[in-house]
């Protein structure tokens, strides 16, 4: 009888081996797939983009402080992570560590590098189909801008009471001046005079009135195109006009007018933190993006529907709805879907409990299903953390656990000091299930199947309680459908005859060693996890 039971055992033992085995050989195999297909690359604007905040990401020279050369070094990280395009945040000459304050907008700060470096950058991503999008800021400039400079000097010359002559100072009109205080504005040190300076008096507020200012900005924009450049990413476009929609929504179109002019293929993505009904608008510009802000955040509908709050049903009809919104503004709008950025906390503190890992995993690829140019925020496919204070939402990208390691970043002073939670980027490239991996293999299912980032949603054909399969298409692409469980438990559906023509499981996300399978049919999804079917 002991016998027996001894037998019992070591067969037990035998077969959960032999089925672990299996299921890592199974992962393994998928894996493989997935970097043995070609990635699809765009000929226009959809594209999968990686957002870097220079200051933080890679250091080449061993100062602390990221750079120039430090990206290229990473490029083929980018590269095999999947992504066809990259952010960099503000690398201007500015007095400022988050460099929003511009001195000079047609050079390169030197604690990033020189522009050798930044066109060398500019040669190796496009060696490897990589667009470059720079940070252009246009609201304001740094109060130790020259053009600022000039002016405050010319109102400080002024005797009392006497004007001001803009034939005698022409950059007066570059910014807005006024002998009346007023909220939003700080006053010209050693005068009565004041100008409008909304978010710190080191920014003031560029006049995109002036037809003078508008002139600077289209030979900015001709500078870095001529540089190699393939497009901006414009900061603070609901804030060109304080609450003026239209004019901002004006000042805006006549930039990406201007930059269409020069180099009609180049894109233009816009920063505008407002809600839907505000930031839909600006698609009236002409602009190519809008950043998709409803979805973003630590309370936007990607977070809501990994934390349950919100609906997967939600998730997908509210993309449908947005669909017929941008179009109405401009038919060729190209959405911009992202879940965080510089200025936001990062999306490990959004979750907790045993399966945290699971839902920092599926909220990234909620933002990565999405149609349009989806953004990437450095660290986010590491699970970094940093919440609270901005510096800490640019904490050092984890290259490794040592922070003395070959091209680690200090971070910006005042940051605090806290420790991330799923490791760094050498430890997690080990471990088949960690977030990098997770998040690779999101980046590359997205460019293999075109129809995800350029296909509309045109139908739901299963919503049950935390799970749902839905249907996109694309005009010349193969369609794709995908089916999402949101929920911590496996679920069973049975494929709708009106999809069984999706009879190929051609890709899946798994947050664990729990495989998708898909038999006679009926799709068994494991907790969190993410399938895609094709046409046979």
């Amino acid at each position: 009888m002991m016998n027996g039971l001894f037998k019992n055992n070591i067969l037990k033992v035998l077969t959960a081996a032999l089925m672990t085995a299996v299921l890592c050989a199974c992962s393994s195999q998928m894996t493989s797939l997935l970097d043995e297909r070609e990635l699809y690359s765009s000929d226009d604007n959809y594209r999968t983009a990686y957002e870097i905040f220079v200051y933080s990401f890679c250091d080449s020279d061993g100062d602390g402080i990221g750079d120039l050369q430090g990206v290229i070094s990473k490029l083929d990280y980018i590269e095999d992570m999947g992504f066809d395009a990259i952010w960099l945040s503000p690398i201007c000459p500015s007095p400022t560590y988050h460099k929003y304050d511009v001195t000079d907008y047609t050079d390169i700060d030197p604690e990033y590098g020189s522009l050798s470096d930044y066109e060398a950058l500019i040669a190796e991503c496009h060696a490897r189909n990589i667009h470059v999008y720079n940070d252009m800021v246009m609201n304001h400039s740094s109060s130790q801008h020259p053009w600022f400079k000039e002016a405050c000097d010319y109102l400080r010359s002024l005797a009392p009471g006497e004007e001001p002559d803009p034939s005698e100072c022409r950059y007066l009109e570059y910014y807005n001046f006024t002998d009346k205080q007023s909220g939003g504005y700080s006053r010209v040190l050693g005068t009565d005079w004041f100008y409008e300076a909304r978010f710190w008096s080191e920014m003031p507020d560029l006049n995109l009135d002036s037809p003078e200012v508008r002139r600077e900005f289209k030979e900015i924009a001709q500078f870095w195109l001529n540089e190699g450049c393939d497009g901006f990413r414009m900061d603070a476009v609901t804030s060109y006009y304080t609450n003026d929609k239209n004019q901002s929504i004006e000042a805006l179109g006549r930039f990406v007018s201007d930059v269409k002019e020069i180099a009609p293929g180049a894109y233009v993505v816009c920063e505008g933190w407002a809600s839907q009904a505000d930031y839909s608008r600006y698609y009236a510009s002409g602009t190519d993006s809008m950043f998709d802000f409803d979805f973003a955040d630590s309370d936007g509908i990607i977070a809501g529907t990994v934390r349950g709050s919100s609906s997967l049903e939600r998730y997908v009809t509210a993309q449908i709805s947005e669909q017929e919104l941008y179009a109405s503004f401009n038919p060729d709008y190209i959405n911009a879907p992202f879940y965080t950025n510089h200025d936001m906390g990062r999306s490990a503190g959004y979750y907790a409990g045993d399966d945290a890992d699971a839902k920092v995993k599926l909220a990234g690829a909620l933002n990565l299903l999405m149609s349009g140019t989806a953004f990437v925020y450095y660290g986010e496919e590491l699970g970094m953390k940093g919440s609270g204070k901005d510096e800490n939402k640019r904490a050092p990208m984890q290259w490794s656990s040592d922070a003395g390691a070959a091209g680690m970043c200090s971070g910006p002073a005042g940051m605090d000091s806290f420790s991330m939670k799923y490791g760094s980027y050498e430890e997690q490239l080990k471990d088949p299930y960690s977030i990098y991996n997770y998040y690779r293999q999101a980046v590359r299912l997205r460019r293999i199947f075109p129809s995800i980032s350029r296909g509309d949603i045109t139908s739901i054909v299963y919503s049950g309680p935390g799970s749902i399969i839905y249907i996109k298409e694309a005009e010349g692409y193969a369609p794709v459908m995908i089916a999402i469980n949101a929920s911590s438990e496996s679920v069973k559906i049975d494929i709708p005859d009106e999809a069984s023509s999706f009879n190929v499981l051609s890709g899946s996300l798994n947050v664990s060693s729990d495989k998708v399978s898909f038999r006679s049919g009926t799709l068994t999804l494991p907790a969190y996890d993410v399938a895609i079917f094709t046409c046979e």
